[in-house]
């Protein structure tokens, strides 16, 4: 594995990797560790629990993007 730099070690020790936060934490610690200077994107996988196979258990919905789709 290759050797973190000094930045990305700092930013590692600020994060404990067994502990699961809170949304509100976790998009805190996203934004105190953010160092590009661009907007950073983030990835969320949200693990439902139901059975897609149960025509009870479907989940639908829709979100309007603040800036639209494309």
């Amino acid at each position: 594995m290759a050797k973190l730099s000094k930045r990305a070690a700092a930013i590692a020790q600020k994060i404990d990797r067994t502990k699961l936060y809170p949304v509100a934490e976790a998009l805190t610690l996203v934004k105190e560790t953010a160092v590009a200077k661009f907007n950073e994107s983030i990835d969320v996988a949200v693990q439902l629990g139901i059975d897609p196979k149960k025509s009870d258990q479907l989940v639908r919905g829709s979100v309007v993007l603040p800036a639209g789709t494309g």
